[in-house]
């Protein structure tokens, strides 16, 4: 915990910002650093609306243990949503998305 999935099909420095996102997630949620993990999906092909534009997009989930409030959910969304940019390569076109939600009660790690 958290377990952070990051779906992308924009140029995205994914190293650069998991080690600058772990940080962040540990001063917002109050976690171990070595708790946080982080994986990427590439997406290869993303069709939005009538599909005319060509869209990308880069969408993070944030999973947490149960018990966190909606507002300190919310912060580390927006903080999530201003850290992605300086590891872009360009954010022209380019849809951001975060979710942050709490795990379900299945929820079980060694």
């Amino acid at each position: 915990m958290p377990q952070i999935t990051v779906d992308y099909s924009a140029p995205l420095d994914r190293r650069g910002f998991a080690l600058a996102l772990h940080p962040f997630v540990v001063e917002t949620v109050d976690t171990a650093l070595d708790a946080c993990k982080t994986r990427f999906r590439e997406v290869e092909e993303l069709v939005a609306g009538d599909g005319t534009d060509h869209d990308v997009i880069v969408h993070v989930e944030i999973a947490l243990l149960p018990g966190r409030t909606d507002e300190l959910k919310g912060r580390l969304s927006e903080g999530v949503l201003d850290l992605l940019p300086a590891h872009l390569k360009t954010t022209d076109g380019v849809r951001l998305s975060v979710e942050v939600r709490d795990l379900e009660p299945s929820y079980r790690k060694r």
